[in-house]
């Protein structure tokens, strides 16, 4: 299923990156504020190339294994990403991060809705996860506005900026979600 031209949700669309998507990552995963809540340092420019690099070639890989895709408004800005990582049995793990600058408008949700829905519908998963940080209070609302349940705390989860860190792990199920975007 490559290449993955526009998926459009309310608010915000989805597409595979471009070489040219570089700079607007840059300035994302470049950003403390928002690595803070990742599962990764903050990256400098090499970094950002090779990540748009890799994700670039995954997505061209039969299977496709990795949804990894630019977040942007209804000009085509980028403004953050979204990721379904596929594994195990008709599952996928979800992700996603929006610019600072952009925090509080809904995109967030959006994103992770129109992901959630093309996972069910297109990609006929049974489940879908995410993992978060136990203090990103606007990712754990995200989630639940979205109908994701609690499952649980995962100790020492991740390494990043230094540290271990906690996550609180969520999920839906293909049952649970309904057959349209949910405007929650």
């Amino acid at each position: 299923m490559y290449p993955i031209d526009t998926i459009s949700g309310s608010l915000v669309n989805l597409r595979d990156f471009r070489p040219e998507d570089v700079a607007d990552t840059l300035a994302i995963v470049g950003d403390d504020r928002v690595t803070r809540w990742l599962s990764y340092d903050s990256r400098n420019h090499d970094q950002a190339t090779a990540m748009i690099e890799g994700t670039i070639q995954r997505a061209q890989a039969e299977p496709r294994m990795e949804y990894y895709l630019a977040i942007t408004d209804k000009h085509d800005r980028m403004i953050g990403f979204g990721r379904l990582g596929l594994g195990g049995v008709k599952a996928a793990k979800l992700g996603y991060a929006i610019h600072a600058d952009h925090w509080g408008h809904g995109y967030a949700t959006d994103a992770a809705r129109t992901l959630i829905t093309y996972g069910f519908t297109t990609l006929d998963l049974h489940r879908i996860s995410a993992a978060m940080d136990p203090e990103n209070a606007g990712s754990i609302a995200v989630v639940k506005r979205l109908g994701m349940q609690y499952e649980g705390h995962l100790r020492d989860h991740v390494h990043t900026n230094g540290a271990w860190r906690d996550s609180l792990l969520y999920s839906i199920l293909a049952h649970e979600w309904p057959t349209g975007p949910a405007e929650g």
